[in-house]
């Protein structure tokens, strides 16, 4: 199984490459994590928010691939405890395909995106900023799998 982080945005300060690269490089090659970096829709002064949104779900409609469980991070999503996602880690593991995790642009997901989901996860009721979901969910994932493995890193 793989885990593919889809994320909306680019350019991410050296901290968040080297936090995320941290935790993805220790997830063995059966459960490895991949970062795919997605470009933002275009905003400026007079750009449309809507059109932003559309360019990115078009972008993440493009990385998804048929096979992918597909599970998208909203605020409305179920939270998880760490135990809860390693339950969910090892339920995807025995569905036996790929699992797109959808991290979205700074507006969110259109509704369009959203209905390509089986799962809606919701990390926090904070507004947490994108660049450190990425470390987050990296750290998360690895503390899962540990859960899973016995390993004592959770503790």
């Amino acid at each position: 199984m793989k885990l593919r982080l889809l994320a909306v945005g680019n350019k991410m300060p050296a901290w968040v490459e080297q936090g995320y690269q941290e935790y993805a490089r220790r997830m063995p090659a059966d459960c490895a994590l991949e970062l795919v970096e997605l470009s933002p829709g275009h905003r400026g002064k007079n750009a449309s928010i809507e059109k932003a949104m559309q360019q990115e779900a078009e972008a993440l409609r493009k990385a998804l691939r048929p096979q992918d469980h597909v599970v998208a991070l909203a605020v409305e999503g179920k939270a998880w405890s760490t135990e809860q996602l390693s339950r969910e880690l090892e339920g995807w593991r025995m569905q036996g395909g790929d699992v797109a995790l959808l991290i979205g642009g700074p507006d969110g997901m259109t509704p369009e995106i959203m209905k390509l989901a089986q799962q809606r996860w919701s990390l926090s009721n904070l507004t947490l900023p994108h660049p450190l979901v990425r470390v987050l969910m990296a750290e998360q994932l690895y503390r899962a799998w540990t859960i899973l493995q016995g390993h004592p890193y959770h503790k």
